[in-house]
Formats: structure tokens, sequence, C-alpha cells
């Protein structure tokens, strides 16, 4: 698995609360919101907080968003995307 995607999931866990997750139990491609880890519109914020904090990424547009916390693969995409401009 790869290194970062690893870390990342660490974050999630630790910023939403989810104490009795690991990180091997959220797999890459399964959705954060609804039927994959069902997070909600307030940990949506919390998604926010995260990369404004963790990674000085600020995220403005509500539908990008959408597309950004479809997944760990995807939330993951966007943060190298963003750090390598």
């Amino acid at each position: 698995m790869d290194t970062f995607k690893i870390k990342l999931k660490e974050q999630l866990i630790e910023a939403l609360n989810l104490e009795d997750m690991t990180p091997k139990e959220i797999e890459d491609d399964a959705p954060l919101f609804g039927d994959g880890l069902g997070l909600d519109s307030i940990d949506a914020l919390e998604l926010i907080v995260l990369l404004e904090k963790e990674y000085d990424i600020k995220l403005a547009d509500p539908e990008k968003s959408r597309a950004v916390f479809a997944s760990v693969n995807t939330l993951a995409s966007f943060i190298t995307e963003e750090q390598g401009q």
C-alpha cells in the first residue's frame, strides 16, 4: 500500500474520530460518504480543515469538494497535484 495513502488514512481516522478503524480497513477506492465510510457534512468540514492545516490547500468550490472527497484515491491525487504546482 502506498505510504502517502496510509498517512492520509491515519489523518482521516484522527481528524474524524474513527478510533475503531485502522488504515487497512479503509479501501482506497471506497466512497468516503454514503455507503463507504458513511461520512456526513460535518465530516466534510473536518476534511476541509485537514487539507488547510496539513497541506495548506484551500477548497472554495463545493462542487470540486464533492469530487475530491469521493475516495482516498481521489483525495490523495488531488493533494499530490496541488502540491506539485
